[in-house]
């Protein structure tokens, strides 16, 4: 009862620890560059789950327990997404070495055509998350193999990971599969295909916007050489044994997730899968990774595991295609559950302190017209983004603050379900420090800073929202309820 009737903490005193976050993150990424997620980022985001906690407990009487309660739900709440991250870890690393990323790599050279690979690129991305419903899925099966084309074509890493994931979450943002778009339509009580067809004003001209911008770049690409698609190729072709049989691997992945197969179950069959085409097809690279001790059947066995697990290197005889075709396997993922871990720590802190809500409550004050109430539910999904680190927690977060501010304004629920998506879905793979963010980041093998100027859809779609409800197309308001 105490922590329930005490007051919310100033702006000002819940203003301290963003401010803290953004100092020490702005100074640890100037020193350690690329590598400040290798544990500088999570130091300073357990500095500031302490400033945030002692702040609490100075000023505005929260318990410790109160505290460390919070932090527990927090974790308990991504626990599912860290058994993704290592199952995807081992996926990338059977898929590889068993030569499924590099078939698709190798036919993908044949068929894109470079002026055409950026769009395409994501095109395909968004076709397979409206399928799948997933954008992690889609990002680390098919998303990996068109890092490698585009790096062959001479397009640069952000530029492609940028059509990546612009793709991916378009399909993530409207697919009746997506959890997002399920969880901010319930959260919002709007049915579901109602909540679908609503987006579709401000998601699909986001989308054509980023196309045209793909398409006019990969137009004026002229980084591609032919002679280095053959050296791919060639290389490819030379140390991996390349089979359309291969291919039956995302077949299957693809039909598991098409059934709705549970995600770390359609994960593990896929990683699995993987590791018996590597030893069917690729035993003299399982060989290779075991060393010269172990021969046979012990070869393969040690080779398989590394695989799934650790970090392996095939040497292709270029550093280019010696990067392109290493493995990370799990132990690649621990950086990453180590900052989300921590991310979690700094997000419970903020929500249990009141500080999280203290910040949002000063955005209601605005909301006195259409225009002021989406920009400030954007606002507030950003900041939510910022502050949890979590996806699922901002749109929660933001559907129940503002639920009750759209009803009593006369506004259907599907306003706010919509806003939430394009303020939240679409943004959490913007920052770093966010679960989505670290997870693409991670997968692709390119920092978030990086792709971030080029995920165009994701970029737009925030203030297609805003722009829309200036022009109030399509928005209905019906009668204002007594405040």
């Amino acid at each position: 009862m105490e922590d329930t009737s005490r007051k919310l903490p100033s702006p000002w005193l819940s203003l301290i620890p963003l401010v803290v976050l953004v100092v020490l993150l702005f100074f640890t990424i100037r020193v350690f560059g690329g590598d400040a997620l290798g544990g500088g980022s999570q130091v300073v985001l357990l500095t500031t789950t302490a400033v945030a906690s002692l702040l609490a407990m100075a000023f505005c009487g929260v318990q410790w327990k109160t505290i460390e309660k919070a932090i527990c739900n927090n974790i308990l709440g991504v626990a599912t997404a860290l058994l993704i991250l290592l199952l995807i870890g081992a996926l990338a690393g059977s898929w590889m070495i068993s030569g499924v990323v590099p078939t698709l790599i190798y036919y993908g050279m044949q068929i894109l055509h470079p002026s055409f690979f950026l769009v395409s690129c994501c095109v395909i991305c968004a076709l397979v998350s409206v399928m799948t419903g997933s954008s992690w899925t889609t990002i680390a099966t098919i998303g990996i193999a068109l890092m490698g084309i585009g790096e062959a074509q001479g397009f640069s890493t952000g530029w492609t990971a940028g059509a990546i994931i612009s793709g991916a979450y378009f399909g993530d943002k409207v697919s009746p599969l997506s959890d997002t778009t399920i969880l901010a339509s319930s959260v919002t009580d709007t049915p579901l295909f109602t909540h679908i067809r609503y987006l579709i004003y401000t998601t699909v001209p986001s989308m054509v916007i980023a196309l045209l911008i793909f398409t006019v770049a990969g137009l004026n690409h002229t980084g591609t050489d032919g002679g280095q698609v053959a050296l791919y190729s060639n290389a490819l072709a030379t140390h991996f044994h390349l089979s359309p049989w291969l291919l039956i691997v995302p077949l299957v992945t693809g039909i598991l997730i098409a059934r709705r197969v549970p995600s770390l179950i359609t994960l593990f069959v896929s990683a699995a899968l993987g590791g018996l085409f590597a030893v069917l097809f690729q035993p003299h690279l399982l060989q290779e990774i075991a060393g010269g001790n172990e021969v046979g059947l012990a070869a393969n066995f040690k080779g398989l595991f590394m695989t799934l697990y650790g970090s392996t290197q095939v040497e292709m005889g270029h550093a280019e295609l010696n990067d392109l075709v290493a493995t990370r396997g799990m132990a690649g993922m621990m950086d990453t559950i180590w900052l989300i871990l921590c991310a979690m720590c700094f997000g419970g802190a903020m929500t249990a302190s009141g500080m999280l809500e203290s910040l949002t409550s000063q955005l209601k004050r605005f909301m006195k017209r259409r225009v002021s109430m989406v920009t400030s539910t954007v606002a507030s999904g950003l900041l939510l983004n910022i502050c949890t680190a979590d996806q699922y927690i901002s749109i929660i977060l933001t559907g129940n603050m503002f639920k009750d501010v759209y009803r009593k304004n006369g506004y259907e629920s599907c306003l706010l379900s919509r806003t939430t998506e394009d303020a939240v879905t679409v943004t959490s793979v913007l920052i770093p420090w966010n679960t989505c963010g670290m997870t693409q980041a991670t997968v692709l093998g390119v920092a978030t800073w990086t792709y971030l100027p080029y995920c165009f859809f994701n970029l737009i779609s925030p203030l297609m929202s805003i722009f829309i409800a200036m022009i109030g197309y399509k928005i209905k308001q019906g009668v204002r309820e007594n405040v």
